[in-house]
């Protein structure tokens, strides 16, 4: 391993801190907006990152996806993972706000993500590529936003898939109690139990290259273009 290498780690890491910190974050700011203060009194709107840390979502799943495609010759993989959810009381949220504030709720991670990539975009495109001439710092800075625009779509994209336990499947099943349509709104509750499994198949499959791969591709071509 090289020192670009590490590099490239520690760049992917930040950004990645970054990326789902904020995100969670999120959740719990819009929901304060509209009267829920369990995310402001459980200290869950700091942006210190210890107390927001998975050990399986922000440190495990993080590095196997990254260093097991490398131990296999494949090179190095991509990254996902998550944070400590952020406690929402959607009731006090609904109260206030109705469903359509419990969805503004769901997608506010999503939002925050792409509004990153969006900017980090912004930058990327306005650097030149690095060269062996350019300093360390330099060369850092262009990596880390280059992870922030790539780890931020792929967050993005994946919550936003109806996976139960996931943004998109919270939103879908906001918007189906917003029409009276509960049996879609109790299947999605029912269903959370499978998420994790379903993350995994998605994963482990052909599927992540449909639902996962191809639509990052697409957004990053979007933002890069």
């Amino acid at each position: 391993m090289d020192f670009i290498d590490i590099l490239k780690i520690i760049t992917a890491v930040l950004a990645l801190m970054i990326a789902i910190i904020g995100h969670e974050i999120m959740h719990g700011f819009i929901a304060y907006k509209y009267g829920d203060m369990t995310a402001k009194n459980a200290g869950r709107l700091s942006i210190n990152p210890l107390i927001h840390v998975d050990m399986v979502g922000t440190i495990i799943v993080p590095a196997v996806l990254y260093f097991l495609p490398l131990l296999l010759g494949a090179g190095g993989g991509f990254i996902f993972g998550w944070a400590k959810p952020v406690p929402v009381d959607m009731r006090t949220v609904i109260m206030r706000g109705g469903y359509n504030a419990a969805m503004q709720v769901s997608l506010a991670g999503i939002v925050y993500n792409f509004t990153v990539a969006a900017f980090a975009s912004i930058i990327l495109v306005s650097m030149s590529s690095p060269t062996t001439a350019d300093s360390i710092v330099y060369i850092f800075a262009y990596m880390l936003v280059m992870q922030l625009v790539v780890i931020n779509v792929v967050l993005g994209v994946f919550n936003l898939l109806p996976i139960p336990q996931f943004d998109g499947a919270h939103f879908l099943m906001y918007l189906a109690l917003k029409f009276n349509q509960r049996e879609v709104a109790e299947t999605f509750y029912k269903l959370e139990r499978y998420g994790m499994i379903i993350v995994l198949i998605v994963i482990m499959t052909p599927l992540k290259d449909y639902l996962l791969i191809l639509p990052v591709q697409m957004v990053l071509k979007l933002l890069l273009s």
